[in-house]
């Protein structure tokens, strides 16, 4: 039996997935956080329910990785998946890593700055310790590649988009073409004759109008800032808003975007947490705050949805994902309520049990709109792509 490693590297630390591309299983799951500091742990669950710590004082990623060889045991390896935020123009679909990739991806470190620099770390780490294997590179950014001109340009001067390819770019692409093809099958429709509105909802969210089979618009823009509140990020805001604050603040533009990326979102409008879970918890005691998080998070939501319509003929599924998407009633109820203008009705014994009983629905049979729960899964995507550069045939 052949699997595949799915690695997503962040600076300080490595999330890996080892997945049997053949039915999807994944064996082995785990987390290791505070890389290089003598805090480092690894969290590594199994398929068949156990899990356990190790703890790493001082390990860096190439440690962790030499751990993961040693918690696989006889698995056999085949293919390394690795996630990478951001591949500009230059990457519009996934890729077999070269060097000529590795240079690419570190072309586009100034797009993402937080994110590229480490997902190379982990590439090259990964590349040392499982060499004799290949690695392919599958990119946030490339579904959202077939966007049309008129979604993915800003109103500047287009010298700026020819020189530095200044424009919206759209993040969280393995997603939205996971539950997209989900759906397909939760409908019993081919992915090319729908048009659908996913909505990718956790700690980072956006939205994207998928128009058979295609992103034709998102929310997300050059960098993962623009679009939706999100769990500390902002969102769209008037772009002047930096001047506005960098003045008034004695700070520079590095220190307002820090506040808008750190310190906003629902966190900073609640005060008390980025987290969707705590927040309607808090809404329940009657915490006021909490509850205009809550509700400027749903409006904006909604607000977007209508306006990812105008680059679709109809919508024939709503879909929400992610972890507030999948688990949150709440958010999907004042959502839903939002979108009246379409006739959107929510059964609320459905949207209670998260849609398990009606493949995902959670509007009523009359509804104008149809809305599903689909649960994501961005590592089966990365595996499936990884072994469809190995000539393997999944599972779809």
């Amino acid at each position: 039996m052949s699997f595949i490693l799915v690695i997503n590297c962040g600076s300080s630390s490595l999330k890996f997935s080892i997945i049997d591309p053949a039915n999807g299983e994944a064996k082995i799951q785990g987390l290791a956080e505070r890389l290089s500091s003598p805090e480092a742990k690894l969290k590594t669950k199994f398929s068949e329910g156990t899990s356990h710590e190790t703890a790493l004082p001082n390990a860096g990623h190439l440690e962790v990785l030499e751990e993961i060889l040693h918690e696989m045991g006889s698995l056999k390896i085949v293919g390394v998946g690795h996630r990478v935020v951001h591949g500009g123009e230059a990457f519009k679909d996934s890729v077999r890593i070269n060097e000529g990739v590795i240079q690419g991806i570190d072309d586009c470190r100034e797009l993402a700055p937080l994110h590229n620099p480490a997902n190379l770390i982990g590439i090259q780490a990964a590349m040392q310790k499982f060499s004799e294997v290949p690695h392919v590179a599958v990119f946030d950014t490339a579904f959202h590649q077939t966007m049309p001109p008129r979604a993915y340009l800003y109103a500047i001067p287009y010298g700026l988009y020819e020189q530095y390819k200044a424009r919206r770019y759209g993040f969280h692409g393995t997603s939205h073409r996971f539950v997209a093809e989900e759906a397909a099958k939760l409908l019993q429709k081919p992915l090319e004759e729908l048009h659908l509105i996913t909505a990718h909802l956790g700690n980072g969210c956006s939205a994207c109008a998928v128009r058979e089979g295609h992103s034709f618009d998102t929310t997300m823009g050059l960098t993962p800032l623009e679009g939706l509140v999100m769990g500390t990020r902002s969102g769209d805001v008037d772009p002047n808003l930096h001047d506005f604050l960098a003045r008034r603040l004695n700070s520079d533009l590095a220190g307002v975007t820090s506040i808008l990326n750190r310190e906003s979102g629902l966190l900073g409008i609640s005060g008390l947490s980025n987290d969707m879970r705590t927040l309607v918890d808090a809404v329940g005691d009657g915490n006021a705050r909490a509850s205009l998080a809550v509700d400027v998070f749903c409006y904006r939501l909604a607000k977007s949805i209508l306006g990812l319509s105008a680059a679709l003929d109809r919508i024939d599924a709503l879909i929400f994902t992610g972890g507030i998407g999948e688990n949150s009633k709440p958010v999907r109820a004042r959502t839903v309520a939002n979108l009246r203008v379409l006739g959107a009705s929510l059964d609320e014994a459905l949207n209670e049990e998260n849609g398990k009983s009606a493949q995902g629905r959670i509007t009523n049979q009359d509804s104008g709109l149809l809305a599903l729960v689909v649960p994501t899964n961005e590592e089966l995507v990365i595996a499936r792509e990884t072994a469809r550069f190995l000539t393997l045939t999944p599972v779809r």
